[in-house]
């Protein structure tokens, strides 16, 4: 049977960890803190060596299969990593995977994540993983359960908070985790281990809705160009770092991609938790910006992320000023988006 996230801690407070773990789903964050928590428990259990392969259409499955045969630099266990953001192997990937689970290299631990997941990708690879190892499907949060995870997560900060505080941070994050988790980490260092009320919470999105990175990226997706730059600017000016806004660019263009690319518009707002509030923005956007526009504002984001970590020559924030300006006029994209 597949584990379910709330029985993560106990799967791992074992002695000895699975073979095969599969963290799969569209909520990113959950993943993400999920696989971090393998990670670190892993390297407490002697799995010192890290090996990373990212998985796409050119991706050589035998590459999986020299992993496992290869031997240890250090003598030490190793954790090898497969991200695979669509979930599909195919054929060939569901055939080196079934493999691999038939036979696990001993002092291997094999970690596959994706981006998205439904039950139509529980193949004949996942029962495999399921039988050996731990085939952890990371489903949304549903409206309901985010109050219960959010004062969580603020318990977990020593923060208490009202009821009315909650629903209030509901709402202001429509459902967005990612935005929940930064909120409460501000929270954490304007509040400490306190009581957080209604006026305490107004007073904190008073000091940081300015130029807050959720917004620059609503009004770019709104079409308001002017007040998108403004906050780009704002935010260079406060000396804010530019890789966390990238990731939040990089998540809110592939939502839009794969909406570009979706046959029923309002089954994917529901799938991708669009609030009924959001979606006229985001409806706008699909009318003026093509399913290639997106992979080509997708593609300019990684460009952009070379440049601030030194693997390319540009202006960081100018090139975020450019992909702003082009996800909200995608009709300048080609003037925008050129190459220097």
């Amino acid at each position: 049977m597949p584990a379910r996230l709330s029985d993560l801690a106990k799967l791992l407070a074992t002695s000895e960890l699975k073979p095969v773990w599969l963290i799969a789903g569209s909520e990113h964050l959950l993943v993400m803190e999920a696989a971090d928590r393998l990670r670190a428990r892993a390297r407490e259990l002697g799995y010192l060596e890290r090996e990373i392969h990212d998985v796409d259409t050119r991706f050589d499955w035998n590459e999986l299969a020299m992993a496992g045969a290869s031997m240890s630099l250090f003598a030490s266990r190793r954790l090898i990593e497969l991200r695979m953001p669509s979930g599909k192997p195919g054929k060939e990937g569901s055939a080196a995977i079934a493999q691999w689970c038939a036979n696990p290299p001993p002092d291997t631990l094999l970690l596959i994540t994706t981006e998205e997941w439904s039950k139509a990708q529980e193949g004949a690879w996942f029962t495999a993983i399921d039988k050996v190892g731990i085939a952890l499907p990371v489903w949304p949060l549903k409206r309901e359960e985010m109050p219960g995870w959010i004062a969580a997560r603020l318990k977990s900060r020593g923060i208490k908070a009202h009821a009315e505080a909650i629903e209030m941070l509901c709402e202001r994050v429509e459902g967005n985790l990612l935005a929940a988790a930064q909120e409460i980490d501000t929270l954490s260092l304007l509040i400490g281990e306190g009581l957080l009320d209604v006026e305490t919470l107004e007073a904190s999105v008073a000091d940081d809705a300015r130029f807050d990175a959720f917004r620059l990226t609503d009004a770019a997706i709104a079409g308001d160009a002017a007040r998108a730059l403004r906050m780009v600017a704002g935010l260079r000016a406060e000396g804010a770092e530019a890789i966390p806004l990238m990731g939040w660019l990089l998540n809110q263009l592939r939502v839009l991609y794969r909406l570009a690319n979706a046959r029923d518009l309002a089954q994917a707002f529901k799938t991708e938790r669009i609030w009924d509030t959001k979606q006229p923005l985001f409806r706008r956007a699909l009318k003026t910006g093509s399913p290639m526009h997106w992979q080509r504002c997708i593609v300019h984001l990684g460009r952009i992320d070379r440049i601030a970590k030194g693997r390319g020559e540009g202006d960081v924030w100018r090139e975020i000023e450019r992909l702003v300006a082009a996800i909200a006029m995608p009709s300048r994209a080609a003037s925008l988006l050129a190459e220097p």
